[in-house]
């Protein structure tokens, strides 16, 4: 997170904070609104524009108590999603030290050097695993992603514990593998 914060203000010319302060004086009433304006009106990227955003709205890691406070946020009324979660997670430590989980308001970031995937119970019938695999095509459980501003290239859709496999994890492994 610190060098994508400093490749910020190396790419923009100013601060995390003065880019904060700017879009404070916006008072942009939600998220997407913020990434829209920064995007639309400053050239950024969408990743520097969404970590603007949950900055300015301290709807990022940071700004939590705790990232646990984020995750248990997350799980309110898909509680039974927990389990997946939790399993998924250990799954993916032990695929190498350079791992880092930065919760969010809706989700969990995967990053390496680069973001790599996204967790996120997405609703009370359906858990999403965003991953980053430019270039793929897809098959079996893997989906294309279509949105213009989406910040993965390829989703799998979880119903339960049961659908996660070995499928998943290997789509999972080749997203973590083309991170580092």
């Amino acid at each position: 997170m610190q060098t994508m914060i400093e490749n910020l203000h190396k790419n923009t010319g100013k601060t995390l904070e003065e880019w904060v302060a700017l879009v404070r004086r916006e008072n942009l009433p939600r998220h997407g609104d913020v990434v829209r304006f920064l995007k639309e009106d400053h050239g950024m990227t969408h990743g520097y524009a969404n970590l603007v955003a949950h900055t300015a709205r301290q709807s990022d890691a940071a700004s939590a108590e705790t990232p646990d406070i984020l995750i248990e946020q997350q799980y309110k009324g898909k509680e039974h999603f927990r389990p997946l979660y939790e399993r998924l997670m250990q799954d993916i430590r032990q695929m190498g030290p350079d791992l880092e989980v930065a919760p969010k308001n809706a989700y969990v970031s995967l990053r390496r050097k680069k973001q790599f995937a996204m967790l996120q119970p997405a609703t009370k019938t359906r858990f999403e695993i965003g991953l980053n695999l430019k270039g793929q095509e897809p098959q079996g459980k893997l989906q294309a992603v279509t949105a213009s501003n989406a910040m993965c290239s390829h989703k799998i859709c979880l119903s339960g514990p049961e659908d996660l496999d070995q499928e998943v994890l290997q789509w999972v492994r080749l997203a973590f593998d083309q991170a580092g």
